[in-house]
């Protein structure tokens, strides 16, 4: 945020960035984007959460399902708490204009920590292809969210990173957690 808003350089090129992906729109590019991201709306948001819990319930890890919840829900809150207070106009090239309250995107965090929590609830097996189908989605959403001119390239980027923030937080808690008071599975091992 602080090298895209005072940075003059990476300001301009964050501006020009934005533009160069807004050329890519087209009316089915536009079309398939607007479905994808509004898989990413709070009803369908707390649908994923609360599939993401469930399944982390039925694998009896109570701690990784309030993880979610907790990742879930403190990710996009923060983000759109942040908006207003970290609001900074933003360079406009080839007439493409982004709001001043536009970092970090709440798209971009809401991908990022449904993606994170879908990882932490897979099996350990799975992981990896979670892991791998997960980043295409985050990164498909956030090249969406600028060839449509949702947000600056620095307000995805800012997503990614609040979301990863809380999970990584959420992963501490849990680490300290489980060597506090193991689980009742890892105690019989």
């Amino acid at each position: 945020w602080a090298l895209a808003s005072f940075v003059p350089a990476v300001h301009l090129k964050d501006a020009v960035a934005l533009h160069d992906m807004t050329l890519l729109n087209r009316p089915r590019v536009e079309a398939f984007g607007n479905f994808l991201l509004h898989l990413l709306d709070p009803t369908l948001f707390l649908l994923w959460g609360g599939a993401l819990v469930a399944a982390a319930l039925a694998q009896g890890r109570a701690r990784v399902a309030l993880a979610v919840v907790a990742v879930m829900g403190l990710a996009p809150l923060t983000a759109e708490t942040l908006k207003p207070i970290m609001a900074t106009a933003h360079a406009s090239v080839g007439g493409t204009h982004i709001g001043a309250a536009s970092w970090p995107s709440g798209h971009a965090t809401a991908a990022t920590a449904l993606v994170l929590s879908a990882v932490l609830v897979a099996p350990a097996r799975l992981r990896p292809l979670v892991a791998g189908i997960g980043t295409a989605f985050a990164a498909i959403v956030g090249v969406f969210l600028l060839i449509l001119a949702w947000h600056m390239p620095s307000d995805v980027i800012g997503g990614y990173l609040l979301a990863s923030l809380w999970m990584a937080l959420a992963l501490a808690v849990l680490r300290v957690a489980d060597r506090r008071w193991p689980p009742r599975r890892a105690s019989a091992v």
